[in-house]
């Protein structure tokens, strides 16, 4: 079971997420490498939001092909390379999560893997095992 939770002592959140998720076991633990904003084909957009959709989209393959969905994450890790428009950008992430809060952290960086990447997003996922 995932509890999320903001203490009352630390500030609210500035954004779509919460501060604290306990997971209680049994549950499947499912790591994701750092997604790119690049489509299957190799696509790259030049435009960061776009490649930031991208990036989602991709984290949301991998759930999907691992039997769980956007309700499962639990923690996002973004890598961002230059000017993002903060509204834009919190607007592309709450379109994704929905209701779901994961924690999150938020990083920009100097350079990605390649010059062409401005997005990578790292995330964990759990989901309940269904007891039988």
């Amino acid at each position: 079971m995932k509890t999320p939770r903001n203490p009352k002592d630390v500030h609210a959140p500035v954004a779509p997420y919460v501060h604290q998720i306990e997971v209680s076991e049994p549950n499947r633990w499912l790591t994701v490498s750092g997604q790119l904003g690049m489509s299957i084909d190799g696509n790259v957009p030049e435009d960061p939001l776009e490649q930031l959709k991208l990036a989602l989209d991709n984290i949301s393959k991998n759930l999907e092909d691992a039997d769980m969905q956007v309700e499962d994450l639990t923690k996002l890790v973004f890598y961002l390379v230059g000017e993002f428009e903060a509204g834009k950008r919190r607007q592309v992430i709450k379109d994704f999560l929905g209701d779901n809060l994961p924690c999150t952290t938020m990083i920009y960086v100097v350079a990605l893997a390649a010059p062409k990447f401005k997005v990578e997003i790292d995330a964990w996922a759990c989901k309940e095992i269904e007891q039988t």
